[in-house]
């Protein structure tokens, strides 16, 4: 009997920290998509999904609005842009809103502040790996 091979279908989620480390590199979103995919080149993986939380998107973003120089807001701009073109953005919902309060809650009650950028990627990031 032919032994049967096990494939792997994977999702990756990045954080914005990667993403934005590759801005400041002046490296454009499909060159850190590519360079993922490289890292990743040895994994027995079939398909490889990379998504981004909205978070993500907002997170960068906000330095647009404080930029020093037009040429820094620009550079800024570009960024979230090319975020929302290449990379697919997968929503807040309120079932990521449910394990946030649950989360937030139990640590409260444990004397522990959770910022809530942390909060929302950490709920989040467990609903990406269940759809």
């Amino acid at each position: 009997m032919e032994s049967a091979r096990l494939k792997l279908v994977a999702g990756l989620v990045v954080d914005s920290s990667v993403l934005v480390t590759g801005e400041r590199g002046k490296i454009t979103t499909p060159e850190v998509i590519r360079s993922l995919r490289q890292a990743l080149g040895d994994v027995p993986i079939v398909i490889i999904t990379i998504v981004i939380s909205a978070l993500t998107v907002a997170e960068p973003g906000h330095g647009i609005h404080h930029p020093g120089t037009e040429e820094k807001a620009r550079q800024r701009r570009r960024f979230p842009d090319e975020l929302k073109r290449y990379v697919p953005i997968d929503p807040i919902t309120g079932a990521t809103a449910e394990i946030i309060a649950r989360v937030d809650g139990t640590q409260a009650v444990k004397g522990i502040t959770v910022p809530f950028a942390d909060l929302l990627i950490g709920a989040w990031q467990p609903l990406c790996a269940i759809r």
